[in-house]
């Protein structure tokens, strides 16, 4: 094979001998991944060739059971729960296996009205409850696949917004009662889907409902949410394994029960993750899919995550990827620490919307503002046979002639882009873009020597928000007596380094009516006095 040509907006032979070098294609699942107007050059596929052996090699030991996430002692196992042949341990696959048997039939049998709503109703709804990669997995999996007309519509609890919580409950109103509840917790002691469940409860009862008959848990056995719900009779426990992280989850109940109940095909979803994770196993770089994107992250941002990954899939399905896709990205990958202990402050941030959308929003700074990115597009060329062409138009042509035009403008700029096609969209193209980027972010991290399979930032927001809730708790103790006090009395009765976090405080406490009031100028915080009427 000849040179790879420099990278040349402007030249057109090189450009096509460019593509035609770096094009990754794979009949079997129809996907092809171009990565030629990516700043990817000959002297960088030659210097990639031992940090890859080694990476290729590290993945290789998480796959066969090594322990990958050093802080907590676990293994990652992700990539078992779509060949669970692969399990080190054989009771370990056949959990997984039984699993998604489960899964499978407690969806098929709530649709068929088998599994009911207490007094024999069908269920109506779904309300998920759940936080981070146990909300955006399932909301995906919901907008990528879900089919008018078939299966349950979902409604979510991803936020401990009580606002949005009040919308949720308010627009369930009397199918409250047929509803069915999936909380979602790991650990069982995560506060975001504890408050959601305590609120969902508190109302199914209310409006005359049977939670225990209504609920569903997913989470790891023998948590505090498990022994809850096995002691409560709960309607069914899904279990979601010690080894899954959540962002990594979709392929867990996580994602599975949400296919599900709307009648969707995750037996494909899981082969095709497990069809992309065989072909992601190739330890050969021009040859590996997730080893050219993760090489061209590499090169686009210096090794240290300095251009922004932009997602533009070309399909409305496709809407949240780009949502997915970050917290996939940027919670694997954002780590002040190599594994070294070295600070290296490393991360690739990622943002999105879709195509054509994008046309007329932020593709004019892409083009001629800061240079400060990539664009990753995702296109799919099988087109829905609802929509025919009318008077010689047809939607999908312009929605092509976008991306295309779209892609050309930037290499013009000089500005670089990494193309997905496949060639049809269904399950099984859901769980290969899964399997994709699930790999290419896991060998990136061994490039750039960080763990990807722990969130010690994340820890510490949790462990921070807790010490503002026991913060709180002091502060509503000390008010109880009913004595007019100042943030510097109150910092000084109890002992505080800094009254900032009580001025936040008080002034939500006050805002609402929970009994407490001021008196003073909130725009001058230092003369307010503060009371429990």
């Amino acid at each position: 094979m000849s040179p790879l040509p420099p990278l040349n907006g402007q030249d057109s032979a090189a450009l096509w001998e460019r593509f035609r070098q770096l094009l990754w294609h794979d009949p079997d699942l129809s996907l092809w991944l171009d990565v030629s107007r990516m700043a990817l050059e000959e002297q960088d596929l030659e210097a990639f060739e031992a940090p890859f052996a080694r990476a290729f090699a590290a993945m290789e030991a998480l796959e066969a059971g090594a322990i990958a996430n050093a802080d907590e002692g676990r293994q990652v196992g992700h990539y078992w729960l779509r060949a669970p042949e692969l399990a080190p341990d054989p009771a370990v696959a056949a959990a997984i296996a039984a699993e998604v048997d489960r899964l499978e039939a407690f969806g098929r049998d709530v649709l068929a009205g088998t599994v009911t709503a207490p007094g024999g109703r069908p269920f109506t709804d779904v309300l998920w409850i759940g936080i981070g990669g146990s909300g955006l997995g399932p909301l995906l999996m919901l907008r990528a696949l879900e089919r008018q007309g078939v299966g349950l519509p979902f409604h979510f609890f991803d936020n401990v917004d009580p606002d949005g919580m009040a919308r949720t409950l308010a627009g369930l109103a009397d199918r409250l009662t047929t509803t069915l509840v999936i909380v979602v917790s790991k650990s069982g002691g995560t506060p975001e889907p504890h408050l959601g469940m305590v609120q969902a409860r508190a109302r199914v009862l209310a409006a005359g409902g049977d939670w225990s008959a209504q609920a569903v848990a997913i989470t790891m056995g023998g948590s505090h949410l498990d022994q809850e719900a096995k002691a409560a009779g709960w309607l069914r426990r899904f279990d979601m394994f010690d080894w899954v992280g959540g962002r990594t989850s979709i392929t867990s109940a996580v994602g599975l029960l949400p296919a599900a109940l709307i009648g969707a095909d995750l037996r494909g979803f899981l082969e095709g993750a497990a069809a992309m994770d065989r072909l992601t196993r190739v330890p050969d770089l021009r040859a590996n899919p997730a080893a050219l994107l993760a090489a061209s992250w590499h090169v686009a941002g210096g090794g240290q995550g300095r251009r922004d990954m932009v997602v533009l899939p070309y399909r409305d399905r496709l809407e949240v990827f780009s949502r997915y896709l970050q917290q996939l990205v940027m919670e694997s990958l954002g780590k002040r620490l190599d594994r070294d202990g070295v600070v290296v402050h490393q991360g690739l941030a990622v943002y999105g919307n879709k195509g054509s959308t994008d046309q007329h929003a932020y593709v004019q700074q892409l083009r001629d503002g800061l240079d400060n990115f990539f664009v990753t597009f995702i296109e799919v060329l099988e087109d829905p046979a609802e929509i025919p062409t009318i008077d010689g138009e047809c939607p999908a042509d312009f929605l092509e002639g976008f991306l295309q035009g779209t892609r050309a403008a930037l290499a013009e700029q000089a500005r670089q882009s990494i193309t997905i096609t496949l060639g049809r969209f269904d399950a099984r193209g859901l769980g290969a873009l899964i399997g994709l980027f699930e790999r290419a972010v896991g060998l990136y991290g061994e490039l750039v020597n960080v763990n990807a399979y722990h969130q010690p930032g994340v820890e510490a927001g949790k462990k921070a928000a807790a010490g503002i809730l026991a913060l709180q708790s002091r502060v509503e103790a000390l008010l109880a007596d009913g004595q007019p006090r100042s943030l510097a009395a109150i910092g000084a009765e109890l002992e505080l380094d800094a009254v900032e976090p009580v001025f936040w405080l008080l002034r939500h406490l006050c805002a609402n009516d929970r009994g407490y009031g001021a008196k003073g100028d909130w725009g001058q915080p230092e003369g307010l006095v503060f009371q429990h009427t």
